[in-house]
C-alpha cells in the first residue's frame, strides 16, 4: 500500500514587504512634498507680473496745465478730498490745491512724501509752495500703474513685508481667522473642534476649522477637492511648511497670497493689491473700517463682493468691526461711526486705469529684449512715457467724433511728444478700453496725401531747380504701365489748375502736380526720402506711390510725421523709458536718440507750405475750433472711394495722427478733412498748450514774392506773399510792380 504524499505548507504572505514597500512609498511622498512645500512656497512669492507705470506728473513754476486735469489724475491716483494731513490727500478751492504727496521710488532716485500747495492761472502753474515753508522749483507725484504682465494663470499680486501692514489688520485678521497661529504647529484641534460644535448647532456648515497655514497650503498648492485623501495631503503639508518657515513668514505669505476677488480674468490675489482694487488706496491709507471689509471677504470673496452685494458686504464688516471692537482694536464709538459709514469703495469702473492700445505697444517693445517669463514672474517696474491726461484728451475727442456715427465705423490715434518722440497716448479702436484688434499699430492702410510731404521735401532738397516759388504744372498725367495700363490720376475737385507755385500745388494737395514733380524729382529719390523721415516699410517705386499708393499703420505715420515735426531730427519713437527690478534698482534704460537727417532750414520750408495748408488750404476747418493765432502745420489724406479719413498733424508740444475708416475697406464716406481732422483739432484744442515754433533757423532768408508768378515783388503790390527761401535761391526776376519803383526806392527799402 502506496503512503500519501504530504501538501507542502502554502507560503507565508510577505507581511514584511508590503508594508517596507508602503513605508518606502510614503517616504518618498513626504521626500516629495517636503521638497515642494521648501522650494516652491519660497519661489511662489517671486511669481510677480511686470507692473507697467504712466510718466510721473512733474509740477513746476510756468508749467502749462490745466488745474481740472490735475485734479481728475490725483482722483485716478486715489487720492481722498477733504483736507491735507496724510499722505494720499487733498484739498482743492478753485485754483489752488493743497496736496500730502506719497513718494515714490525711481530707477535713479527716492521722490519722499511732502506737503505742498500749488496754485494755478489761466492753465499755468503759477505759485508752487512747501506747506509752511518756501517756495518750490519741482515737485513729482507718484506714476500711475496702467497695467501688468501676466503669466497664463492670470493670478496677480502686489507684495509686502509683513511690517508693512498695519498691525490692526494683522490682527483683526487672526481673530477672525485663526486666533492660535502662534500657538499650533499648524493643525488646531481646538479650533476644528469649534467649528465642528458650530457647524453641528446650526446644522449645516457654518465654519471650517483650518488654519491660516492650512489656507496657505491650499491656495498655493492643492485644489479647493474636499476629498478625504486631499485634506490629508493638506495637512501634512502643513506640517511640513510649520517646520521650514518662521510664523512670521508664514502670515507674510498668507497676506501676499490669499485670493480676495476677480477683475474679469484677472485674480486679485493679497491685501495690498486687494485695497488698490476696491479702494484705490494703498494699504497703510486704509481706516478700520476698509481693513475690515477686506478681512470680512476672506470668508467669501465672490459671496462678499461689495459691488454685486453691497448690502452683505456691509453687514459682514460690521460684523467684523463688532469683533474689532469687543477686543478693544477700536472702541465703541468707533464701531457706531464706521458701521454707519458707506464702504468707501472707488468707483466700480474696472477699465478706469486700464489702457489696452498702449499696453500693447509696450510689451511688443519689451518682447524684443525680455523673454516671457521675465514678464511674467520677476515683478519688474516698467516705467513709460504714457501720459493719462494726454490720453483722455484723445479718447474724447475721437469719442465726440464717433457717437453719432455707425457702429461700423473705427478710428485710431498715435500722440507724440514733438521734442524727443515719445509716445504719450495710443488709442486702437472705437472700444478705446478694451483689449482687441489694436488699429493704432496693426491697422495698416493706405495713407492717400499724407505722402506728399515727403515728395515736396524731396523737391525742395533740390534747391538749384526748385523753391517754394517754383511755377509747376497742374495739368492731365497720363503714364502708361508695363502691362499697357494707364495712370491717370485726377485731382479731388476733378479740374486741372494750369500753371501753380510749388507751395500753393501742397497747401490744395493738387494731385496732378504732385504726380509730376515726383517723377521729375525721381520715385527713388522720393523713396529716399520717405526712409530717411523713418518708415522702415518697403516702398514700391511705382508712380502711384507719389499719391499715397503706401500702406502704412498710424504708428509708422507717427514716425514719419515726427521727424517732420521735429524738424528733421529723426528719433525712434519711444514707449519704455526706464525699466527698474522689484526693488526699484535700474536693470535697462531706454535713451532718447536723435539724428538730423533733413537740414533744418529745408524743413523750415515744408513748415511753411504745411502752415498753409491749415490756414489756406485743405486743413483750413481746422480753425474752426483753434484760435486764428495759434499756429499749427498738417496735412489732411484721403483715399480712393472715401476709404480712408487721415490727418497728421503737429503744434510745438504735441504730434498727432488720425485715421478713420472701417475694417471692411467700404467707403467710409469721409475726407481728410470731413473726419479725422475734426478728431485732431479737438484734440489739439484740448491738449496743447504751446503753438509751433516758426523761428527762422540760419540759412533761410524771407522775401516779398508774386503770389501768381513767382517773381520778386513787394509788400504793398496785390497778390505779393511773404516767403522763405534757402540763402542764394531767391528769384532774381521782379514782377512789373517791383520793377516800377525808382532805383532809389528800391535801395532805400532793401536797406531796411
Amino acid at each position: 500500500m502506496l503512503a500519501k504524499k504530504k501538501k507542502k505548507p502554502s507560503p507565508a504572505f510577505p507581511w514584511w514587504k508590503m508594508c517596507l514597500a508602503l513605508a518606502v512609498l510614503l517616504m518618498g511622498a513626504l521626500i516629495y512634498l517636503d521638497a515642494k512645500v521648501r522650494y516652491s512656497l519660497h519661489e511662489r512669492q517671486w511669481q510677480l507680473p511686470a507692473r507697467v507705470y504712466a510718466r510721473a506728473l512733474s509740477l513746476y513754476p510756468q508749467k502749462l496745465l490745466a488745474a481740472d486735469d490735475l485734479h481728475r489724475e490725483l482722483k485716478q491716483l486715489g487720492y481722498q478730498a477733504g483736507d491735507d494731513r496724510q499722505p494720499g490727500s487733498v484739498r482743492r478751492e478753485g485754483d489752488q490745491f493743497w496736496i500730502y504727496s506719497r513718494g515714490f521710488q525711481s530707477p535713479d532716485y527716492t521722490v519722499k512724501p511732502l506737503r505742498f500747495s500749488v496754485r494755478f492761472n489761466n492753465n499755468t502753474v503759477v505759485q508752487l509752495e512747501r506747506i509752511g515753508g518756501s517756495a518750490l522749483s519741482r515737485v513729482q507725484l507718484e506714476p500711475m500703474e496702467i497695467g501688468s504682465i501676466y503669466s497664463s494663470h492670470r493670478e496677480d499680486r502686489l507684495l509686502v513685508k509683513l511690517e508693512q501692514v498695519p498691525q490692526s489688520l494683522r490682527d483683526i485678521l487672526l481673530l477672525i481667522e485663526d486666533r492660535d497661529f502662534y500657538q499650533h504647529l499648524g493643525l488646531s484641534p481646538r479650533a476644528i473642534a469649534r467649528a465642528m460644535l458650530t457647524n453641528i448647532k446650526a446644522g449645516r456648515t457654518l465654519q471650517g476649522g483650518s488654519t491660516i497655514t492650512q489656507q496657505l497650503v491650499k491656495n498655493v498648492f492643492l485644489s479647493s477637492d474636499r476629498r478625504l485623501w486631499r485634506k490629508g495631503v493638506e495637512a501634512i503639508m502643513s506640517l511640513l511648511v510649520e517646520l521650514h518657515f518662521s510664523k512670521d513668514e508664514i502670515l507674510q505669505s498668507y497676506l501676499n497670497e490669499v485670493y480676495l476677488g476677480q477683475e474679469g480674468p484677472r485674480a486679485i490675489h493679497g491685501f495690498a493689491l486687494a485695497s488698490r482694487h476696491y479702494f484705490n488706496r494703498p494699504l497703510a491709507e486704509l481706516d478700520a473700517s476698509q481693513i475690515a471689509l477686506l478681512v470680512g471677504m476672506v470668508k467669501g470673496p465672490s459671496y462678499y463682493d461689495p459691488w454685486r452685494n453691497p448690502e452683505r458686504a456691509t453687514e459682514r464688516r460690521n460684523t467684523v468691526l463688532q469683533v474689532m471692537a469687543k477686543h478693544q482694536l477700536i472702541s465703541p464709538q468707533q464701531q457706531q461711526q464706521f458701521a454707519g459709514q458707506p464702504l468707501g469703495l472707488a468707483k466700480a469702473n474696472a477699465l478706469a486705469n486700464v489702457y489696452p492700445a498702449y499696453l500693447d505697444l509696450v510689451r511688443r517693445q519689451l518682447r524684443r529684449d525680455y523673454s516671457k517669463q521675465s514678464l511674467q514672474t520677476k515683478g519688474m517696474k516698467i516705467f513709460t512715457a504714457f501720459d493719462p491726461i494726454v490720453q483722455r484728451h484723445a479718447e474724447l475727442s475721437l469719442a465726440s467724433m464717433l457717437k453719432d456715427k455707425a457702429a461700423e465705423q473705427q478710428a485710431a490715434m498715435v500722440v507724440t511728444d514733438v521734442n524727443n518722440g515719445d509716445v504719450v497716448a495710443v488709442v486702437g479702436g472705437r472700444q478705446m478700453r478694451y483689449a482687441g484688434f489694436n488699429r493704432a499699430l496693426d491697422a495698416v492702410r493706405p495713407i492717400g496725401s499724407l505722402i506728399k510731404p515727403a515728395v515736396y521735401l524731396a523737391a525742395l532738397q533740390q534747391p538749384k531747380r526748385y523753391t517754394l516759388a517754383t511755377s509747376i504744372s497742374d495739368g492731365p498725367v497720363e503714364v502708361k504701365g508695363r502691362d499697357g495700363s494707364l495712370w491717370q490720376p485726377r485731382n479731388f475737385d476733378r479740374k486741372s489748375h494750369g500753371q501753380v507755385l510749388l507751395h500753393r500745388a501742397l497747401a490744395k494737395s493738387y494731385n496732378q502736380a504732385t504726380a509730376r514733380l515726383g517723377m521729375d524729382v525721381g520715385l527713388a529719390e522720393v523713396i529716399d526720402v520717405v526712409a530717411n523721415l523713418g518708415v522702415k516699410r518697403s516702398v514700391a517705386p511705382l508712380p502711384s506711390m507719389l499719391l499715397g499708393a503706401v500702406a502704412l499703420s498710424p504708428l509708422e505715420v507717427a514716425s514719419m510725421y515726427q521727424t517732420i515735426a521735429s524738424t528733421g531730427v529723426y528719433s525712434p519713437l519711444r514707449s519704455i523709458v526706464d525699466i527698474a527690478d522689484n526693488n526699484g534698482k535700474a536693470v535697462a534704460r531706454y535713451p532718447v536718440v536723435q539724428q538730423q537727417v533733413i537740414a533744418k532750414p529745408v524743413m523750415h520750408l515744408l513748415h511753411y507750405a504745411m502752415v498753409e495748408v491749415v490756414e489756406e488750404g485743405t486743413g483750413k476747418l481746422v480753425y474752426q475750433s483753434l484760435p486764428r493765432a495759434y499756429r499749427v502745420a498738417g496735412k489732411t489724406g484721403t483715399t480712393n472711394d472715401l476709404r480712408d479719413s487721415w490727418f497728421a498733424g503737429f503744434a510745438g508740444d504735441y504730434l498727432a495722427v488720425v485715421w478713420m475708416g472701417r475694417d471692411d475697406n467700404k467707403s467710409a464716406g469721409l475726407t481728410g478733412s470731413a473726419g479725422a481732422l475734426t478728431v485732431w483739432r479737438e484734440f489739439i484744442a484740448r491738449a496743447s498748450h504751446r503753438p509751433l515754433d516758426f523761428s527762422v533757423p540760419p540759412g533761410i532768408a524771407y522775401h516779398w514774392v508774386n503770389e501768381e508768378t513767382g517773381l520778386l515783388s513787394r509788400e504793398v503790390c496785390e497778390g505779393s506773399r511773404y516767403m522763405p527761401f534757402l540763402q542764394g535761391t531767391a528769384p532774381t526776376q521782379r514782377d512789373s510792380c517791383d520793377a516800377s519803383l525808382p532805383g532809389v526806392i528800391r535801395w532805400f527799402k532793401n536797406l531796411f
